[in-house]
């Protein structure tokens, strides 16, 4: 037996334009976090339908961030997007997407990828790069990286963290892995310590050691240069054992406020406007079929759009062309976005909880990266009733309410109710962790009740959460008894209601809906008969202390 509230959402079309273009219409939908919303939107086509996903969250400054999470924290291997949530979790609360195409072989994705200012790998030049820089501003753009190496002689190319190319030479950080590629020949010279590798500044660092063959281990706190074919004599020859060595990685665009980026493309909007062709390295049919979609988007205002299309899936999802996914994120009032990965790798998830439905008969696939919206404030997970009714019937008699901190924080919670009812739940200064509490509600007023937190971390930084429940005692005691093909339930009300009985598949779908009328205090039952088969019971009870519903399974026999 389940007790919820009667909630209506109404959430914004597919391909609803915005009132303008420097004023969208507001998004609806489910609250996540504090300032970040959710909404599951479904456009019905000549192509059949399509269902779009949806997260909108603050510019990301202060409190929030846009970054990129690399799977199993190297730029080898896969992870899936739930997985990597739940690995960040006592760093921020996060909501996000499959980040950039990758290579299913090895797992290392196709373009470049900046963290924390870092460059971890090059971009491709052609394809876009989407990154975010220190103001909160989403950047689309072709980047390119001039990697030189150079020691007693002139700069030579290189590489980062790239899979090895002949007659070329690559600088391997502890992003990579935790060891060089297998691979014969060539020298492999140790960096020991190395700098972070920030792009556009000269990296200086010491040889240390020289080794052959390839499957070497790279330092934590250095890194390892391997030069193939006629640069391996070079390298030997200009930077012997125990020489300086000075790595420059320069970005055109500079990007020199640019903190977090990773691969994309193609770009879909520029300037509020969609594009069609975007002159970038995508086959036809990476392009032009309906299929899942991925985006990122900003609007005007700074809010950050991320889009996760399902597709592939007749019936319920189609998918959308790449220029489809264009006029959508237009439409949602993006002036700037940028496609990311596609195809079954297609996820949006919500702390470590897959809120989209992947194209993959196997479910969510692992990835590359993912692109997450970070958040550092005070968060509170939803209350585990949204109805309270302590009326002893066994079903949310108690309420379970809980905060998060990803900070040493000084903390106050507190519950407020009709009537200006008030009391403090928590107060104090907490290190980080998740604070849980029980409240049965017991002789508190009937109404809406709000439980808020508000948090000033050790950073100086103030941040607020609340949610909402109501306490209820009208509706209890639902029971569903079956003799053949009749039902008859039974429940208790605690006060007089209007009552709206409903019989439902156990998926949700309406099958009947039985006469709505008003009932006194006491007990009540209502029979119903129908085919055999299983059934949801949903009785709804509405009067002045709102609305709430009760539910019990039930099968009709032959």
């Amino acid at each position: 037996m389940v007790r919820t509230a009667v909630i209506c959402v109404l959430c914004a079309g597919l391909f609803a334009a915005p009132a303008s273009a420097s004023a969208p219409a507001p998004i609806r939908g489910q609250f996540l976090m504090p300032g970040v919303v959710y909404s599951r939107q479904v456009e019905f086509t000549a192509h059949g339908p399509v269902v779009m996903h949806v997260i909108v969250a603050p510019k990301p400054t202060g409190l929030y961030a846009l970054r990129p999470i690399l799977s199993n924290n190297a730029i080898l291997g896969r992870e899936r997007v739930t997985s990597m949530e739940r690995r960040v979790s006592g760093d921020a609360t996060v909501a996000g997407v499959n980040g950039d195409l990758f290579s299913f072989s090895d797992g290392h994705p196709s373009g470049g990828l900046i963290r924390d200012g870092i460059l971890d790998r090059g971009p491709s030049d052609s394809r876009s790069t989407v990154g975010i820089d220190s103001e909160g501003i989403l950047h689309v753009d072709r980047v390119r990286l001039a990697g030189t190496w150079q020691g007693s002689g002139q700069r030579r190319i290189l590489d980062v963290n790239d899979t090895p190319r002949p007659n070329r030479a690559t600088l391997y950080t502890p992003a990579w892995g935790a060891r060089t590629p297998e691979e014969n020949g060539g020298a492999q010279a140790i960096l020991q310590p190395f700098p972070a590798s920030r792009p556009n500044a000269p990296l200086t660092s010491t040889v240390v050691q020289y080794v052959s063959g390839g499957n070497q281990p790279i330092p934590p706190d250095g890194a390892v240069l391997v030069a193939r074919g006629a640069q391996a004599g070079f390298l030997a020859a200009e930077a012997p054992l125990g020489s300086k060595l000075t790595i420059l990685l320069t970005l055109t665009p500079p990007w020199a406020n640019v903190v977090e980026a990773m691969g994309g493309g193609p770009i879909v909007v520029r300037d509020s406007r969609p594009g069609f062709r975007s002159l970038e390295e995508f086959t036809t049919d990476q392009l032009v079929p309906r299929s899942p979609r991925t985006g990122v988007g900003q609007m005007a205002d700074g809010r950050i759009v991320l889009v996760a299309v399902d597709g592939a899936q007749p019936g319920y999802s189609t998918g959308l062309t790449n220029f489809e996914l264009a006029l959508a994120m237009m439409r949602l009032g993006c002036v700037t976005a940028s496609a990311l990965g596609s195809g079954a790798s297609t996820a949006m998830a919500f702390d470590g909880k897959l809120l989209n439905r992947p194209s993959d008969p196997g479910g969510e696939l692992a990835v590359a990266e993912a692109l997450t919206v970070f958040y550092y404030g005070v968060y509170a997970p939803a209350p585990t009733s949204r109805v309270l009714s302590p009326n002893a019937d066994g079903v949310d008699d108690t309420q379970i309410l809980s905060y998060k901190l990803v900070r040493p924080s000084s903390v106050t919670a507190t519950l407020t109710g009709p009537g200006g009812a008030a009391l403090t739940v928590d107060s104090g200064s907490h290190p980080p962790g998740l604070y849980k509490f029980n409240w049965d509600g017991a002789g508190k007023p009937e109404g809406a009740w709000t439980f808020k937190v508000v948090a000033d971390d050790d950073l100086g930084r103030h941040s607020t959460a609340d949610r909402q429940f109501s306490l209820n005692n009208t509706l209890g005691f639902l029971s569903a008894q079956t003799s053949g093909r009749r039902l008859l339930a039974g429940f208790k009300l605690a006060r007089t209601a209007r009552i709206t009985p409903r019989i439902e598949t156990p998926s949700g779908a309406l099958v009947r809906t039985l006469p709505s009328r008003s009932l006194p205090p006491g007990d009540a039952t209502i029979s119903w008969r129908g085919r055999p088969g299983r059934y949801v019971f949903s009785v709804t009870a509405t009067n002045d202390a709102g609305a709430v519903e009760l539910t019990a399974p039930f099968r009709l026999r032959g």
